[in-house]
């Protein structure tokens, strides 16, 4: 058994503005991380075979300009296409939050991974991620549970309270059917609930589904589980204190975030 720690390509773009706090995450779960710039990578050549977990972070990667996470999904599916073919086809792990997470969607990564990379048209208008319903950016903290999901980085884990912020974090779906396949897979990753961590089918309202997702979806995984998209963000809870009621709730020691970070790094033991 191997007790190396795994390392990880958080990789960055103009606009990203979590990457720092990524790389922190990943590092304080024992991992050893690389914040790398897109040019970086394109100009040097770096390689991503180098790395056992590849970590698209949040921020306004390209500033959003024509859409949150479309210029960075379409440089990772025409300049990166061979690179991460290879990448998502070894025993590794990907992990996307907020625009990372759009980021892998719009490139085809999710929903279907491995299996269909690089998508075709047909496949990357399965789903998108848009604009919320309430039309505005949102910043609230949402509960969100874990039930049937086959994600690597969610083992362990059952219920989970995260803040999210985002303006276009509304999954949308082709069809019903696409949603039932999620289901069948265990690519429901992650689920907004009430305050009793009730969750289905059924939309809730505001602020507790913040965006107004089909079937509640906070979080998709690939069909594997190794690749993870979430709009939640996980690397802003690593520390009880973060928590906006940790005083009232007499919180100490880690955040419920770093859990997944510490699933990714655990799993390469």
């Amino acid at each position: 058994m191997s007790t190396a720690s795994p390392r990880v390509c958080v990789l960055r773009a103009p606009g990203t503005n979590c990457d720092a706090e990524t790389a922190f995450a990943f590092e304080k779960a024992g991992g050893k991380p690389d914040s790398l710039h897109l040019n970086e990578f394109l100009a040097k050549r770096k390689q991503l075979k180098d790395y056992q977990i590849l970590a698209v972070s949040g921020g306004f990667s390209f500033g959003d300009d024509i859409g949150s996470g479309v210029v960075l999904a379409s440089k990772l599916r025409r300049s990166l296409k061979d690179a991460l073919t290879e990448f998502l086809a070894a025993d590794k792990l990907a992990l996307g939050i907020c625009n990372g997470f759009q980021t892998l969607l719009k490139a085809g990564v999710l929903p279907n991974g491995t299996s269909s990379f690089p998508p075709s048209p047909e496949a990357r208008s399965q789903a998108t991620l848009t604009w919320n319903e309430n039309g505005r950016y949102t910043a609230v903290w949402v509960k969100l549970k874990t039930a049937g999901s086959n994600s690597v980085f969610l083992r362990g884990i059952d219920e989970i309270e995260l803040p999210c912020a985002h303006a276009e974090g509304r999954i949308a779906v082709r069809d019903e059917a696409t949603l039932k396949a999620w289901q069948d897979a265990g690519q429901i990753a992650l689920q907004y609930t009430d305050d009793a961590g009730a969750t289905g089918t059924n939309k809730l309202p505001f602020p507790m589904n913040p965006n107004g997702s089909a079937w509640n979806i906070a979080g998709l995984s690939d069909p594997t589980g190794r690749v993870l998209g979430l709009m939640p963000h996980p690397e802003r809870f690593l520390s009880a204190t973060n928590h906006p009621q940790w005083t009232r709730r007499k919180l100490t020691g880690d955040g419920a975030g770093l859990k997944l970070f510490q699933n990714a790094v655990g799993y390469f033991a």
